[in-house]
C-alpha cells in the first residue's frame, strides 16, 4: 500500500485549504486513517482520526476548525482545514493503520505535503 498525500500550499491566516490522500493497493483490514503534522523542531502531533465505525476525534488545538473524512471508492481521505493560524504551519502526513492479513499489523505512511500559513 502506497499513501500519496497532496494539498498542501501557502495560505493566509484565516484561510482554508484541504489536502488528500489517496492509497493504492489494498489490506485485509483497516482500522484508522490519521493525520498528523510535524512542525520545525517540534515532535509529530497526531491532528485528526478517522476510524472504520464512523468516528472521528480531534485535539483541542484544530477541534471546530479541522475536519476528517474519508472517500471509500476513491481511497481517499481528506482533511479540511479552516481558520488556520500561522501555528498550523507544518508538514502534515497521513497515516493508515490496519491489518494486511488477519495475524500481521501494518502501519502505512505517505511522503507529507507542507503547509505554510502566513500571519
Amino acid at each position: 500500500v502506497q499513501l500519496q498525500a497532496s494539498g498542501g500550499g501557502l495560505v493566509q491566516a484565516g484561510g482554508s485549504l484541504r489536502l488528500a490522500c489517496a492509497a493504492s493497493g489494498s489490506i485485509f483490514k483497516l482500522n484508522t486513517m490519521n493525520w498528523y503534522r510535524q512542525a520545525p523542531g517540534k515532535q509529530r502531533e497526531l491532528v485528526a482520526t478517522w476510524t472504520t465505525g464512523g468516528t472521528t476525534n480531534y485535539p483541542n488545538s484544530v477541534k471546530g476548525r479541522f475536519t476528517i473524512s474519508r472517500d471509500n471508492a476513491k481511497k481517499t481521505t481528506y482533511l479540511q482545514m479552516a481558520s488556520l493560524k500561522p501555528e498550523d504551519t507544518a508538514v502534515y502526513y497521513c497515516n493508515a493503520e490496519g491489518y494486511y492479513d488477519p495475524w500481521t499489523p501494518v502501519d502505512y505512511w505517505g511522503q507529507g505535503t507542507q503547509v505554510t500559513v502566513s500571519s
